[in-house]
């Protein structure tokens, strides 16, 4: 036997591993778009379907979405209309003392605020939608480059599961339309995973910068990962100059912004950093979780696909052809932040808001990834199995959207009565020009001050047991934004001044009756008559299953539910 035929019988032998993706020709068909099981087009999935589909949740998000968390409303919202109206709260971070919060975020926002306030004039709760509307544009850009990335680089059936889950996963839903810097930094770390994934290595470097600065600085450690591969990969000169750039011209800003708000050269990002790292912040103060906190709210937001999600690595051993190296780049920060995150005391839902398109992409790629299970790479023929794996792949994706779809109606329905009643203050207008209107222990449930008509003098806080430290209205004659009011401190104490000592003083009252033992003031049917109530779902005495997914004919039947009421104070002469 010659040593040319033997050659040619061992290059025969392997010419099975270059068909099955080790060939540089193998690799550049994988990279081609549409490539895979031949689902994909030559473009992959155009620009238009993603963004509609996109488009109308984020706008549905928009006009529905709850308030999740009173820091969205004290530290933004209510900094915003001060901004716009010169009336809002005030909290100790925006304190000139301390100035954690930058201004410069939200400016960005009042570019579109502003506007709409000259528009929509007193109408301010029109303002507030528009910012939304505002935010959902936003997240539909991005993960719509998202999708198009995907489908690209993996087909169009991963495209798709993921687009089916960015439009109906309740974390999304809930996160997209947020005003909140973990948001932004969602947006962020969406557009620059995308970016990475159609080989734009100079830009998602900048975009990851902006999402740190302008966003949540901790959440570097998300960006991480991309950033570093993108180092590596691209020219590094450009993409280090890109993201060094980015970095410097956004924190002149900031501190330009903070100068001109705080009245004083101060450095918002590095308080911020200061703060919470290198002077032992004292977060624990607002609340401690355990460690299967995230993991708990992660299934709550998600259901399995939260699960699939974290079963990613487990995958990459059997599509590693397909995963590798790039998708795992893009999916491992679930895992490192996750991790940081989980052993922090202080925990907060919003905090995971990062890498919630992240954990679709995920759990996406681990249902489209079921028949590798099952592949004889050694056989040209499907075996039952892998056919019954390809089948199930729809049963399950569609298992999980409608569990999300349960999830988010369960929220809004059980939750959603604060915004509307709120909105009922319009309607009262004859309660007088002045009137003062007096939240309890519902302050935290406030929807921010877009929500109070003119007629309305003040909002005061009265004490129904809280000894926290509250938010105090911005103060003029101090300053404004560059006040530092004595009142404020960083330890959490409750202040003398911020309850109305005088309750008789209240003209309009809003309150919880969750129907306990202990007395409702809305119960005095001699002092307060009730304007509008609405159902409010009882956390406490609901079963967890119920509470947390909407089961038809079962979701109102098993929930206790209480009243969120709108009260007002009845004239002294009305017997």
């Amino acid at each position: 036997m010659s040593l040319s035929s033997a050659r040619q019988r061992r290059a025969t032998a392997a010419s099975p591993l270059t068909d099955d993706g080790y060939a540089k020709e193998a690799k550049d068909r994988r990279r081609r778009p549409g490539d895979g099981d031949g689902d994909g087009a030559d473009e992959g999935i155009k620009w238009f379907l993603p963004f509609l589909a996109l488009g109308l949740l984020r706008h549905m998000s928009a006009s529905s979405n709850l308030i999740h968390d009173c820091d969205e409303v004290f530290n933004y919202w209510e900094p915003l209309h001060f901004l716009l109206y010169r009336s809002g709260f005030q909290t100790w971070e925006y304190s000139s003392d301390f100035a954690l919060r930058s201004y410069l975020y939200l400016f960005i926002h009042a570019l579109v605020a502003g506007p709409a306030s000259l528009i929509f004039g007193e109408h301010k709760v029109r303002v507030f939608y528009s910012v939304r509307i505002f935010l959902g544009l936003i997240s539909t850009i991005t993960e719509t480059v998202l999708v198009i990335a995907l489908s690209r680089r993996y087909g169009k059936r991963l495209a798709c599961y993921v687009l089916a889950m960015l439009c109906l996963s309740s974390g999304c839903f809930f996160a997209s339309t947020s005003f909140l810097p973990s948001s932004f930094s969602m947006y962020a770390v969406t557009l620059s995973s995308a970016l990475f994934l159609l080989e734009k290595y100079a830009a998602a470097v900048a975009v990851a910068a902006a999402g740190v600065i302008l966003g949540w600085p901790f959440s570097i450690l998300v960006f991480l990962p991309v950033t570093v591969y993108s180092l590596i990969r691209g020219p590094f000169g450009r993409v280090f100059l890109s993201g060094f750039l980015t970095s410097l011209s956004l924190l002149v800003l900031s501190f330009i912004a903070d100068y001109h708000c705080y009245g004083r050269l101060t450095f918002s990002v590095f308080n911020l950093l200061k703060y919470n790292v290198l002077g032992g912040g004292e977060s624990h103060l607002y609340g401690t979780e355990g460690p299967s906190f995230y993991f708990r709210n992660g299934f709550n937001n998600f259901n399995f696909a939260f699960i699939l999600a974290l079963l990613f690595l487990g995958v990459v051993p059997f599509a590693r052809k397909k995963y590798a190296p790039d998708l795992l780049i893009v999916v491992s920060p679930v895992y490192i932040w996750l991790a940081f995150m989980s052993l922090q005391a202080h925990k907060e839902e919003r905090f995971l808001y990062p890498i919630y398109t992240l954990i679709c992409v995920a759990a996406a790629a681990v249902i489209d990834s079921f028949p590798d299970f099952f592949h004889d790479k050694y056989s040209s023929d499907q075996s039952i199995f892998e056919k019954i794996a390809k089948g199930l792949r729809p049963l399950i994706l569609g298992f999980i959207l409608c569990a999300s779809h349960s999830r988010t109606f369960s929220m809004l329905n059980g939750y959603g009565a604060p915004l509307q009643i709120y909105q009922h203050l319009e309607y009262h207008e004859d309660s007088g020009p002045g009137s003062v209107l007096c939240v309890g222990s519902e302050w935290h449930r406030y929807p921010s001050s877009f929500f109070i008509p003119s007629y309305i003098s003040e909002v005061r806080w009265i004490d129904d047991g809280f000894r926290g430290l509250l938010p105090f209205p911005f103060n003029e004659t101090l300053g404004g934004t560059s006040a530092a009011p004595s009142y404020f401190n960083n330890k959490n104490k409750a202040s003398e001044e911020q309850y109305l000592k005088d309750i008789g003083a209240c003209t309009l009252l809003v309150e919880l009756d969750l129907r306990r033992p202990y007395p409702s003031r809305g119960n005095d049917l001699k002092t307060w008559e009730a304007l509008a109530a609405l159902p409010f779902l009882d956390r406490e005495l609901s079963p967890a299953l119920y509470r947390s997914f909407f089961v038809p004919y079962k979701w109102q039947q098993n929930n206790v539910f209480g009243l969120y009421k709108l009260l007002r104070r009845l004239p002294t002469d009305q017997p």
